[in-house]
């Protein structure tokens, strides 16, 4: 059997090879390679198809939460609301920033943000909330708005796994006060290397995250530093490819979740497997396609032996973590998360996925979990 990886970038290159090359050559035949024409139209165009006014691109997804946060004014003594179900950079970005990770707990059939246990977790610190967008589905914004509007929080959306994913017929990235995205190259709307993006409805907290991105210079004036800022600026190169890879990306979501409709139907009948869930209120873009299974560490080895790529998403809950043990979460004090850690597993997905493969995939997991009976 022929190696089935988890993910591939190549053929997301190779199908639209001439468009990605020509853009590549304008910018080396303009030569200019930082905050140029390109960088500029990438943004008017990615704010257009979000449908809001403001987008500001920078280095990556991680830097564009610290940009967002700090625009809406989140720093020390803060306390900010997330979940430990989602890359540590999540977290990170809030510490950078001085405030306080507060984690919370998950929807056990989404394994995004539990809106109940958020609002348990409010305090008089607490100043803002970041829920994540996980997988490809959006967390329920309903609730967590409501919330925010309750105790006056600010909210930036993480939408690192969300390109092109809706809330009741809403972009993602468009609900909050502000959103981060990353175009990783990994991503549903990748780079070919790192970059990001801030996006916003607010002129103020827009002009904010484009000062501090560039040293806290305020834009088109050289030199002088209005706030204290850092170096993040998403670069010509990465902003080129970004608007021939946006004009793709509606029809790459597609692919992907046509790919999960398959996965669905034909993992349907393999005993303790669940396929993931679909809220109604979301349109799902499948960033990941994850399932969960107990015995998942014996399925992901049988497929190792076979060599088809999986992955956990994430295996060690940031409360979990060394580096945040400080923050006084015993073992056992989010569940939910806890549990799905130890039973989730992502199978391989991305849009030039071949047939073939997802049915040698679902044949493996199911001989693997008839094997264990």
């Amino acid at each position: 059997m022929r190696p089935i990886a988890f993910n591939l970038t190549g053929p997301g290159y190779q199908a639209h090879r001439d468009e990605i090359d020509g853009a590549i050559r304008g910018v080396l035949d303009a030569s200019w390679f930082i905050l140029g024409a390109q960088g500029e139209a990438f943004e008017r165009e990615f704010a257009a198809y979000l449908g809001v006014p403001h987008a500001i691109g920078c280095n990556s997804g991680y830097d564009a939460l610290v940009l967002a946060l700090r625009a809406l004014g989140i720093g020390a003594g803060d306390e900010v609301l997330t979940v430990a179900h989602t890359a540590v950079a999540t977290a990170v970005a809030i510490s950078a920033t001085g405030a306080t990770p507060v984690f919370c707990d998950i929807d056990p059939h989404t394994y995004v943000m539990d809106p109940a246990d958020a609002a348990r977790r409010v305090t008089g610190r607490t100043r803002a909330i970041v829920p994540v967008h996980l997988y490809g589905q959006s967390a329920p914004m309903g609730a967590i708005m409501d919330l925010a509007k309750a105790h006056r929080l600010k909210v930036v959306e993480d939408c690192a796994q969300s390109h092109g994913a809706k809330w009741e017929g809403r972009m993602t990235g468009t609900i909050g006060d502000a959103a981060a995205f990353s175009f990783y190259p990994t991503k549903n709307l990748g780079a070919f290397g790192d970059g990001g993006a801030v996006v916003t409805s607010d002129p103020e907290v827009a002009r904010t995250a484009a000062m501090v991105r560039n040293y806290g210079w305020e834009p088109g004036r050289r030199y002088v530093s209005e706030v204290r800022g850092i170096n993040s600026r998403l670069d010509e190169i990465q902003a080129a490819i970004l608007s021939v890879r946006l004009r793709h990306l509606d029809a790459a979501n597609a692919a992907r979740g046509r790919l999960a409709a398959m996965y669905d139907s034909a993992l349907a009948g393999i005993d303790g497997l669940q396929v993931p869930h679909r809220d109604p209120s979301s349109t799902h873009v499948f960033h990941l396609y994850v399932v969960r299974h107990p015995r998942r560490d014996q399925i992901v080895a049988d497929l190792a032996a076979l060599r088809i790529g999986t992955h956990v998403h994430y295996p060690m809950p940031v409360h979990r973590q060394p580096a945040y043990l400080d923050h006084g979460y015993a073992e056992g004090s989010l569940p939910i998360t806890e549990q799905a850690a130890r039973e989730i597993m992502s199978l391989p997905m991305y849009p030039e996925l071949p047939e073939a493969d997802v049915a040698a995939v679902v044949d493996a997991i199911g001989r693997s979990v008839t094997a264990a009976r």
